[in-house]
């Protein structure tokens, strides 16, 4: 742990145990600009990226005692939490079509490698990004029914009329393509 993570770690702490607001206001002032300008690289404008920061920050203030140091550091907790609210504003929002630029995601297993790293791992959505542009229109559309609308295989078969096999052999062609290409790039390992 660095010695930065370390008197984040300590100064959570302080916020779980006192509710200390100097503790606090030092990571509010070190972690708000960071997940903001984080959020806005995701494609959040200027005012939903500002709210979400806030909400997150709040959600430290508030539960500051489940932070566990020894699972990760706190940066990638707060990151975390931020891109989870994130994507549970798109699905709320519920939109008919999601530009790939606008979604990462997530094929590498987060427990098998180190989640600082996949966070701030730029490379990786840029190659998972271009990777998407290339499916064909019929496995991008079943991919973005899936993660984007939430739906599953068999209410994607209904709302488009597939065949449910159909559906599920798109999709895994997508996936094999989109982790084909994250291989290619270096940026995940081939099994």
């Amino acid at each position: 742990m660095t010695s930065l993570a370390a008197e984040h770690a300590v100064l959570v702490a302080a916020v779980a145990a006192d509710r200390d607001r100097s503790a606090f206001a030092v990571l509010f002032d070190y972690y708000g600009p960071r997940l903001n300008a984080y959020l806005m690289r995701l494609g959040c404008d200027r005012a939903a990226a500002e709210e979400i920061a806030q909400d997150v920050m709040v959600s430290l203030w508030r539960k500051a005692h489940l932070f566990e140091p020894s699972k990760s550091s706190l940066a990638t907790w707060l990151y975390r939490i931020a891109r989870n609210r994130r994507i549970d504003l798109l699905r709320r929002d519920r939109v008919d079509y999601v530009d790939p630029d606008d979604f990462a995601l997530d094929i590498a297993d987060e427990s098998s490698v180190d989640a600082d790293r996949l966070l701030d791992s730029q490379a990786r959505d840029d190659v998972l990004r271009g990777a998407m542009k290339q499916l064909p229109s019929e496995q991008l559309a079943l991919v973005q029914m899936a993660f984007f609308e939430s739906l599953s295989h068999s209410e994607i078969a209904e709302k488009t009329g597939l065949p449910l096999g159909t559906v599920k052999s798109r999709i895994r062609l997508a996936f094999t393509r989109l982790r084909r290409a994250l291989e290619a790039s270096g940026v995940v390992e081939a099994d």
